[in-house]
Order: structure tokens, then sequence, then C-alpha cells
């Protein structure tokens, strides 16, 4: 294979793209796994909770979300020089296969959602506990808005770990583990299982922005973001369900 032709640029695209979700990926987990747990030690107030956010929180953050861009960016650009990537894509006619199409079109829209989620949830709220942390050691007074912004970039991070596990799965999976026993050709089911792929997370998505009951503790449908642990169990259930409807719905 040589890598000046169209299959090396697509080649070189790929594992360009992979390097840039380990990047993501691996910032998410180690934001949800190791440092909200470490965070949470110090103290809403303390003062090395508030320098390790301006020197620590601050360089993640912008590793995080850059990685995201370039993740989402170079797998927009494999579609494009893939040939005849969506030519019949959710059709029996599919170069691909109904199956490997249905399953890295969730894994894509999964993606997609949690790179929105990055840059307009998790990014637009930590700005505000960022610039806090930095005032208040300046001496200023806390921004009494830091606590609900953290709060909701929280639930935002806690569901792209959940989301992650499905993401992965389908993304990686769909050339590798939807072969020949999925060889389903009927559009119809394979939309089904689209469709509601897209229902379950959007309901997942509407909850942690608090359209189902609000973002405080009290709100029992939070229970999937209270702690890392929660999320990993919430993440593996959904994976269950996910890989159960695949079965149903993909599997000749």
């Amino acid at each position: 294979m040589e890598l000046f032709n169209q299959e090396g640029l697509s080649f070189a695209l790929r594992w360009l793209h992979v390097l840039a979700g380990i990047a993501w990926i691996g910032l998410l987990y180690y934001f949800n796994l190791v440092q909200v747990p470490a965070f949470a030690a110090y103290g809403d107030e303390g003062k090395a909770r508030n320098i390790s956010i301006d020197k620590l929180a601050r360089r993640a953050l912008w590793w995080f979300r850059w990685a995201a861009v370039v993740t989402l960016v170079l797998g927009l650009l494999i579609i494009g020089v893939t040939e005849n990537y969506m030519q019949n894509f959710m059709s029996e006619d599919s170069a691909f296969g109904l199956p490997h199409n249905s399953a890295i079109f969730v894994g894509m829209l999964m993606g997609i959602l949690m790179a929105a989620n990055v840059w307009m949830v998790i990014w637009k709220n930590q700005k505000v506990v960022l610039a806090n942390a930095a005032n208040v050691l300046s001496g200023g007074e806390a921004d009494p808005n830091a606590a609900g912004a953290g709060r909701r970039a929280l639930l935002a991070s806690r569901q792209n770990l959940i989301f992650s596990i499905s993401m992965l799965f389908y993304m990686v999976g769909a050339s590798h583990f939807f072969g020949p026993l999925y060889n389903g050709d009927s559009a119809g089911k394979a939309w089904t299982f689209v469709i509601i792929a897209v229902v379950i997370g959007a309901i997942l998505e509407l909850n942690c922005l608090g359209k189902l009951g609000g973002t405080a503790n009290t709100n029992k449908l939070l229970w999937p973001y209270e702690s890392h642990k929660n999320a990993i169990i919430s993440a593996v259930a959904l994976w269950v369900v996910l890989y159960i409807l695949g079965e149903i719905f993909l599997k000749a």
C-alpha cells in the first residue's frame, strides 16, 4: 500500500483518527475516574483545589477539547475520501452491508453528540469554573455561579463516559464484529435499530442536561452521574441494551 494515493490517504486518516480518539477518550476517563474524585477531596474552597483547577485542569481541558475536534474532523474526512462510502448507505444495495453501516452510524452519532457536549456544555461551563479559580487565587470573591457551572459540566462529562463504551464498540466493531453472521438485508430492521438507539441516546442526553427533572442532587433520574462507579454501570447497561437490539435487528 502506498501512502500517496486514495487508499493510503484513507489509511493515514484512520490512523490519525484513532490516535486523536485515544487522546480524547483517555482524557475523558482521566477526568471522570481520576481528577474529579481527587479534587473532591480538597473541599469546595480549598486553595490547593483552586491551584489544581487553574494549573492542571486548564491544561488538560485544552488537550481534551481540541482532541475532540481533531477526532471529529478526521472522522468526517474519512467519509469524504473513502470511495462510495455514503452510496446507498442505509439501503440493501450498500457496498459495506447494512449491519456494518447501522453499527458505525450509531457510533458516529454518539461521537458527534459527545463532541457537542465537550464544546457546548463541558467547556462552556468549565470556563466559568476556571475563571473563578483564577479570581479566587488572585484575592477576588468566589463566583456563586461556579458551583452550578461545575455541576452541569460534570453531568455532561459523565454522560460522555456512559456513551463512550458503546460508541467505541460500534465505531471499531463495525468492520470487525458485524461480519458474516450479521448479514441482514432488511433496511427496515436496520433503520429500526438506528432509530431506537437514537431515541435512547436522546433521552439520556436530555437527562444529563437537566431537562427531565433538573440538575439538583435530589433528582433521582441523575443517579447514573452521581459517581464514576454509577456512570460505569450505566455505560455497561447501555452497551448491553444496544447489543441485544443489534442481535434482534441486525443479525441474520
